[in-house]
């Protein structure tokens, strides 16, 4: 596993990057799952965004990590 990734003089760690990206995806699930009116059986709609950010976040790190996916 790398330990930081440069981004013009800037180190940053990986995990970062990886929510950045666990955010973008949960944002458009969101957006899918309003679409479908899947929010309409969820009690607190807060709590299930962060539990699908929790989710898609440690589905890719997992996937990462066995070498799954790039």
């Amino acid at each position: 596993m790398i330990g930081e990734i440069d981004l013009s003089g800037v180190l940053v760690a990986p995990l970062l990057l990886w929510m950045l990206l666990a955010w973008l995806i949960t944002a458009a699930l969101s957006r899918v799952l309003a679409w479908a009116g899947v929010y309409r059986l969820v009690w607190h709609s807060a709590l299930f965004n962060l539990a699908l950010y929790v989710v898609v976040l440690g589905g890719m790190v997992a996937l990462v990590s066995t070498g799954i996916a790039p």
